[in-house]
């Protein structure tokens, strides 16, 4: 099994609905923030990451063997790697209507800047969050601030329209639905209707925000 599906699209672009999405047309797991923190060796699986961000070379076999695709952090951050080691895949980028629509969901959950999102070590998942302030500060050293945390936002889509060729390259955004996954990925459209999970609220009152 190989990745047919690259995701280069940051978190709060829709990757929840769109791994419940490609676990569906694929009939493969979709690695996920969320896979990465519940894999059974999320500790190895902090630490490539963690050395991908950091610029080092990952051998992606051992993370993603079983999967069939991948969208989300920590993938989008070291998405140049994952597309360089899977060179069948298409590159999916899945973007909000503007940086200023993206900026709220992300500040309201994954990301906020306010003084009690400290990143302070958490004993229970040794590894994670030191791995995450990296992600963070590579997507932006300045990534509390709004505006700067908007031009980057703008700069990671901007270069992956710019590096990866149109005939790899699939933009989506939530609302756009199933039709071009199954476009891309030369699938039957589904009956049912389009995930839509992981909503800004869904994930406070989950998280007890």
């Amino acid at each position: 099994m190989t990745l047919r599906v690259v995701g280069a699209g940051l978190g709060r672009t829709g990757t929840h609905s769109l791994k419940l999405a490609l676990e569906r047309l694929l009939g493969q797991p979709c690695y996920h923030m969320s896979e990465c923190v519940m894999h059974p060796e999320h500790e190895a699986h902090f630490a490539a990451w963690h050395a991908a961000i950091r610029g080092e070379q990952v051998d992606w076999g051992p993370v993603l063997a079983g999967y069939g695709a991948i969208v989300d952090w920590p993938g989008a951050a070291v998405w140049r790697s994952l597309a360089a080691a899977y060179p069948d895949a298409i590159v999916l980028l899945s973007t909000r209507e503007d940086a200023a629509t993206w900026l709220r969901s992300a500040r309201a959950t994954i990301m906020g800047n306010g003084p009690e999102n400290k990143l302070e070590d958490d004993p229970s998942l040794p590894g994670f969050v030191p791995m995450v302030r990296d992600m963070f500060a590579s997507f932006d050293p300045n990534w509390r601030d709004d505006d700067a945390a908007m031009a980057a936002y703008d700069r990671h889509n901007e270069a992956v329209r710019r590096d990866v060729p149109a005939s790899r390259l699939l933009e989506w955004q939530p609302g756009d639905g199933w039709e071009p996954l199954c476009s891309a990925l030369g699938v039957t459209l589904p009956a049912e209707d389009f995930p839509h999970v992981n909503t800004t609220e869904e994930f406070r009152a989950r998280n007890e925000m």
